[in-house]
């Protein structure tokens, strides 16, 4: 399964219509594969994806998960492409390989620890990269290791030790 989620601005338009392409174009390359995509409540996004992507039978389109539902269907996926910042974030630490919708990001640092890559939003270069996660063993166990570029849990434990062991001032 795929897990995908869409909703900047800057993907509006011409660049969500490229994406649900490649979302088709991959679901007919491999038939072992599902999407399961959370739709945004903005019509602009909302609308167009349905008209896309709604009548094919392994595009699961849903209403917007709440946070533990996200979590677990992330934990389920195999993968997953989106322009969310806090996919980003979360995805690298339960071994998710991600593919990132956008042509820029402010989480550099996924891309960097190689849990993630920018992949933009052109078709063939989508298909590409997504494909290559979903037939390439090697490709996608580079990407599906547990990682913690944005910190690994226990940052209130090193705080609290750090004031424990600092002297007040008076």
């Amino acid at each position: 399964m795929i897990l995908a989620t869409l909703h900047r601005r800057e993907n509006w338009g011409e660049p969500l219509a490229h994406i649900a392409q490649a979302w088709l174009t991959l679901l007919d390359r491999f038939p072992d594969t599902a999407l399961l995509l959370p739709l945004h409540p903005n019509p602009v996004v909302r609308q167009p994806l349905q008209n896309w992507l709604g009548k094919h039978p392994r595009a699961h389109l849903v209403e917007p998960l709440d946070y533990f539902q996200l979590v677990g269907a992330l934990q389920r996926c195999h993968l997953l492409t989106t322009d969310s910042g806090g996919l980003q974030e979360e995805a690298p630490a339960l071994g998710k390989p991600v593919c990132i919708l956008r042509e820029t990001t402010e989480r550099p640092e996924a891309i960097a620890c190689g849990a993630a890559q920018l992949v933009g939003t052109d078709t063939p270069t989508l298909v590409e990269a997504i494909g290559r996660l979903l037939q390439d063993s090697v490709a996608y166990g580079q990407m599906a290791v547990p990682r913690y570029p944005f910190g690994d849990g226990t940052a209130a434990q090193t705080i609290r030790e750090i004031l424990a062991h600092t002297p007040k001032l008076t």
